[in-house]
């Protein structure tokens, strides 16, 4: 126990002078980074899929307009540095609920569905997201029923 206490004290990283420390949950930037990764797989960060990440943020994060947009370009940043998923994945298999993490997927299927198109990579991506955090095919294929519907709807 003391050990990974000693570890988690040990791997907070402090501000080098003159930088901010970081305003956002590990769990938060995981999130936002994912669902950036995902705006991204059809090759394009068209209009549509930022507005839908602006969204989510502000809705599901109850975070103000500039923290969204900060937390975004954080998480554009993160996102650009990383060569795996592995990193964000495990953040969220580690520190979100089931449904929590349910939920994350059905964002997912929102930035997918933004522009209107899903492409096969997004497909793959959210397949591949869900598996890592332990969301069922079952309720990955119902998220995407959810969204699909609402989009629908809303067209």
């Amino acid at each position: 126990m003391t050990n990974r206490i000693k570890a988690f004290f040990k791997n907070l990283k402090k501000p080098e002078p003159g930088q901010k420390a970081a305003r956002f949950s590990d769990k938060d930037l995981a999130a936002a980074a994912l669902l950036v990764e995902a705006a991204h797989m059809d090759g394009t960060l068209g209009i549509s899929e930022r507005d839908t990440i602006y969204g989510l943020l502000t809705e599901k994060f109850a975070l103000k307009t500039e923290e969204a947009d900060d937390l975004f370009n954080e998480a554009l940043a993160k996102q650009g540095e990383a060569t795996h998923l592995m990193r964000f994945t495990r953040t969220i298999k580690d520190h979100y609920s089931e449904g929590e993490r349910v939920e994350l997927i059905e964002m997912l299927w929102q930035v997918a569905f933004a522009d209107g198109v899903i492409h096969d990579y997004e497909d793959n991506l959210i397949r591949r997201i869900a598996g890592l955090i332990y969301v069922s095919d079952r309720d990955r294929g119902d998220a995407k029923k959810r969204v699909r519907e609402r989009f629908e709807a809303g067209q």
